[in-house]
């Protein structure tokens, strides 16, 4: 797994700021009003620190911005990062100005001059999350990841001693997301994916490997006729973290885990379609949940349930047209084979509540174009038959900054998925796909069980950085699910 940067946070100490190699980095407000760090930094500069956080080009910064100076006079640095701030700071302004350090981070020694400023725990996290980089199949040069390292000076480490741990472990839940996200479907087959999914087993987690024999027993026929024209063997794999009281039943979590999707017969254009090594994306969060649940211990009991498959076209691949026979017992008419998550997922979603009876589920699948086109890239898809247990998601997106919006369902659109041969479609044309997709997932959930459907198909995976992440896989929903968790099923 791609390494995670642990940051140390020490007493603020003038007399070294000098000697400090590497980046040093100053927070300002702008104007004249500067911390004892920076009075320092400014001191050895002969007032160059001053002259540009008073400047026109610095007033004008939004916080987070930055600008740089370079060798600075009278400093061992290599450059002064100068990061404008607001007058209080907030966990958006805080994220921000992490994603600022974490830029620069890799290969670099760091030293945030942080004083007395708030949320330095945020700042960190978001530096942290920032500096990750996949370079797992570079030669070279590019090959050669330097060591880095974040310092953050305070006035008082108090406040910061217990905050590291559960960084590194945020951290490291994102980056294994991020990593099998980012995996080419040559390295991440079924069987490779589950040996990583088994790792978990060093924290302790319970992980149960379910092999297409095992799968053909509990009836999975959807899952199977997906993963039937490739050479990849399907499977489910069920990760149990039992941190919580005993006997008290798991919050379940399904991750769609196409590891490649060609779209089978129904193949999708040649334009693009390498990016279909990310259509595993969601049980790439749910495997990153649940290696993060059990890095910070944490008390709930949360079980985890990815279902894996390679979508591929072939002699014996599923055809549109043909019926295949579910879990549940309904029988389902292919439309398009390219509509092959929810195939995996309603299997999966079944054999969840069978098994474990949960007290709440959460599906995660990059399942619709539709959904892109909705929402774009700046939110996912939430779809609920509860709006209280909606909400607990919801809040939790929205503390994290993780985004999410929900869009409805409604009997109105079974229509849709009406078939003159078999039960029901599995597809309801172009109208509405991604909710008359979550119209199908719904009849695998049993009455009285409260469910979240989560469409990250345009946010899994970007062609632009963001804030806390570069160009590539994301790791959304990570963040937000462990957030619920903590604050709804935790003591």
């Amino acid at each position: 797994m791609t390494d995670v940067i642990r940051p140390a946070f020490t007493e603020l100490d003038l007399e070294a700021i000098g000697g400090l190699k590497g980046r040093v980095v100053v927070l300002s407000e702008g104007g004249t009003k500067m911390d004892k760090g920076a009075r320092r930094v400014n001191r050895l500069m002969r007032g160059a620190l001053a002259r540009c956080v008073e400047s026109e080009a610095f007033d004008k910064l939004k916080p987070g911005q930055s600008t740089t100076l370079s060798y600075p006079g009278g400093m061992d640095a290599k450059s002064v990062e100068v990061i404008k701030i607001a007058p209080k700071m907030t966990p958006e302004i805080a994220r921000k100005v992490g994603g600022t350090i974490g830029k620069v981070l890799t290969g670099e020694e760091v030293t945030l001059l942080g004083g007395s400023e708030r949320l330095l725990d945020q700042v960190a996290l978001a530096a942290t999350l920032r500096a990750y980089a996949f370079n797992a199949h570079k030669t070279g040069e590019a090959a050669e990841v330097k060591p880095a390292s974040l310092t953050v000076m305070v006035n008082s480490t108090d406040a910061y001693a217990a905050s590291v741990d559960g960084i590194v472990a945020v951290a490291e839940g994102v980056f294994l997301t991020r990593d099998l996200v980012n995996e080419p479907a040559n390295i991440l087959t079924t069987t490779e994916f589950a040996d990583r999914a088994k790792a978990l087993e060093e924290l302790g987690v319970k992980v149960e490997v379910l092999e297409e024999a095992d799968l053909e027993k509990l009836g999975m026929r959807a899952l199977l006729g997906v993963g039937q024209g490739s050479e990849s063997p399907s499977k489910v794999v069920v990760m149990q973290w039992n941190g919580g009281e005993a006997g008290t039943k798991p919050l379940a979590l399904v991750g769609k885990g196409v590891v490649f999707d060609t779209g089978g017969i129904s193949i999708k254009p040649a334009g693009g379609m390498e990016d279909m090594t990310m259509d595993m994306g969601g049980a790439g969060v749910v495997t990153g949940v649940m290696k993060l649940l059990a890095s910070r211990k944490a008390k709930a009991n949360v079980v985890g349930l990815i279902g894996l498959v390679e979508n591929m076209p072939d002699g014996k691949a599923q055809r549109p047209g043909d019926i295949v026979t579910t879990m549940k017992g309904d029988k389902v008419e292919v439309i398009n084979t390219d509509a092959e998550g929810r195939m995996v997922l309603c299997d999966v979603l079944w054999y969840a509540q069978e098994r474990f009876e949960p007290v709440g589920i959460v599906d995660l699948a990059t399942l619709t174009g539709a959904c892109i086109i909705a929402l774009g890239h700046e939110n996912a898809g939430v779809f609920s038959n509860d709006d209280d247990f909606c909400k607990t998601f919801l809040k939790a997106a929205e503390t994290e900054e993780e985004g999410a919006w929900r869009l409805p369902l409604g009997a109105g659109y079974d229509k849709a998925l009406e078939s003159t041969k078999a039960d029901f479609k599995h597809v309801g044309g172009r109208p509405a796909g991604a909710t008359t997709a979550a119209q199908f997932l719904q009849r695998f959930i049993k009455d009285g069980t409260p469910w979240i459907h989560l469409d990250i198909a345009g946010v899994a995976d970007l062609k632009t950085a963001t804030t806390l992440a570069p160009k590539g896989a994301t790791g959304w929903g990570v963040r937000a699910l462990n957030r619920m968790i903590a604050d709804t099923y935790e003591g």
